[in-house]
C-alpha cells in the first residue's frame, strides 16, 4: 500500500496547481495589455507541466487521479479581476505566491527546478502587483510638477522624528509638571526621556536597517544560485519581466539573453529587475540611519526640557509649553512641503493635538502626585 501521507501530498499539491492554472488563464483573460496578458499565459503553461508532474507521481503510487475542482479563492479573485481588473487582485495574487516553491525542497533535487520556477513566479507578481501598467499617476503628476514627490520620504521620516521626541517628551515633562515636582528634577526627567527616546529610536532604526540587508544580501545569495544552477528559468524570468514592462516578446526574450550571457552584470541586473535591491546599497548604512534618527529625535525632545536650564517654577512651565507649541507649529508646517497642504491649518493642527496630548499626561501626573503626597 503506497504511503497514505504521501499520496495526500502529492493530492494537495496537484490541486494546488490546478488552481493556478485557472488563476492565471483567469488574468490572461481579464488583461487588457497584450504584453501582460502573454505573460500570464505563460505562467500558466509552466503551472501546467508542473500538474503533470504530479499527475504522473500519483499515478506511480497506483493512485486514481482525482478530478479536477476549484476552490472558492480561485473562483472568488478571477471573478474580481475580469470585474474589476487585474491590478484589484495582484497584491493578494502575489501575497499568496509569497511561500511558493518552498514545500517541494523536501522532496530533493528531482523538484528543485519546480521549486525555482515557483519562487520565479512569486517575485514576477511581486513586481507585477507594485508596478501599474504605464506610467503611474504619481510619475505623471511628478512629471507635470504638480506633486512635491522629490525627496519626500526623507522629509518626511525627519520631520516625524523630530515630531515624536518634541510630543513624547513634551508629554513627559508636563506629566512631572502636573504631579508638581521640582525644576531641577523636570530637568533630570527631561534629559533621561530624551536619552532614553532617541537610543530606543536609534537601536528600533539599527535593527530595523541592519535587518533589511541581510535579508537582501540573503535573497541576492539565492539569485546567485540559482543563476548559476538554472540560467534558462533565471532568464525567462527576466524576459517576461520586461514584457510585463511592455517590451515585444522577442525583444524581451533578446534582452534578457543579451543580460544573461555577461555574468558580471546578470546579477546585478536580476537583483534590481526581479528583487528591487541595489546590490550596492542594500538598503543604506544601518549606523547613518542610526545616528540620524538619534539626533532628529533629541532635536524635538530638547525643545520643551530646554527652558528649565534657566528658568524655574511657573515661569519654565509656560517657557517650555510656548516652545513646544513653537516648535510643533514649525514641524506641522514643514510636512506641507510633502503633501502640498495649507501651513497655516497643518501647523495649527500640529499645535493643537500636541497640546492636547501634554494637557492630558498633566493632568495625569496631578492626579498621581495628589494621590501619592495626599
Amino acid at each position: 500500500m503506497a504511503d497514505k501521507k504521501l499520496i495526500k501530498e502529492y493530492t494537495e499539491h496537484l490541486r494546488m496547481e490546478r488552481n493556478a492554472v485557472a488563476l492565471y488563464q483567469s488574468l490572461a483573460r481579464a488583461e487588457t495589455d497584450p504584453s501582460r496578458s502573454d505573460v500570464y499565459r505563460k505562467l500558466a503553461e509552466t503551472e501546467k507541466r508542473h500538474v503533470t508532474v504530479w499527475e504522473e507521481k500519483l499515478r506511480g503510487l497506483g493512485v486514481t487521479v482525482p478530478d479536477s475542482s476549484l476552490d472558492w479563492r480561485t473562483k472568488t479573485l478571477g471573478w474580481l479581476a475580469r470585474r474589476f481588473g487585474t491590478a484589484v487582485v495582484l497584491p493578494t495574487v502575489a501575497a499568496i505566491e509569497q511561500g511558493a516553491g518552498l514545500e517541494y525542497d523536501q522532496y530533493g533535487a528531482e523538484f528543485s527546478g519546480m521549486a525555482t520556477e515557483e519562487r520565479s513566479h512569486a517575485r514576477i507578481f511581486g513586481y507585477l502587483a507594485t508596478h501599474g501598467q504605464g506610467l503611474e499617476g504619481r510619475a505623471v503628476a511628478k512629471l507635470e510638477g504638480r506633486h512635491r514627490s522629490t525627496g519626500g520620504n526623507a522629509l518626511r521620516a525627519g520631520v516625524l522624528g523630530a515630531n515624536d521626541g518634541l510630543l513624547s517628551n513634551l508629554s513627559l515633562v508636563m506629566g512631572v509638571v502636573g504631579a508638581e515636582m521640582t525644576s531641577s528634577h523636570i530637568l533630570i526627567t527631561g534629559l533621561a526621556g530624551l536619552l532614553a527616546g532617541a537610543s530606543s529610536m536609534a537601536m528600533g532604526e539599527w535593527l530595523s536597517v541592519q535587518s533589511s540587508r541581510e535579508l537582501y544580501s540573503h535573497q541576492i545569495g539565492i539569485e546567485k544560485a540559482e543563476l548559476a544552477a538554472s540560467p534558462e528559468e533565471e532568464k525567462e524570468e527576466l524576459a517576461l519581466i520586461y514584457q510585463a514592462k511592455g517590451l515585444p516578446a522577442e525583444e524581451a526574450g533578446r534582452l534578457a539573453d543579451r543580460i544573461i550571457s555577461n555574468p558580471s552584470n546578470a546579477l546585478d541586473t536580476l537583483a534590481r529587475e526581479e528583487l528591487g535591491i541595489d546590490p550596492d546599497e542594500l538598503g543604506g548604512s544601518a549606523w547613518v540611519a542610526s545616528l540620524t534618527s538619534f539626533f532628529l529625535f533629541a532635536a524635538g525632545a530638547i525643545i520643551p526640557v530646554s527652558p528649565f536650564f534657566f528658568l524655574s517654577g511657573a515661569k519654565g512651565v509656560v517657557a517650555s509649553a510656548a516652545a513646544s507649541a513653537v516648535g510643533l507649529y514649525v514641524i506641522g508646517a514643514a510636512i506641507t512641503l510633502v503633501t502640498g497642504r495649507s501651513a497655516l491649518w497643518s501647523g495649527f493642527r500640529q499645535v493643537l493635538f500636541g497640546l492636547a496630548a501634554a494637557g492630558i499626561t498633566f493632568g495625569v501626573g496631578h492626579l498621581i502626585g495628589l494621590h501619592i503626597g495626599g
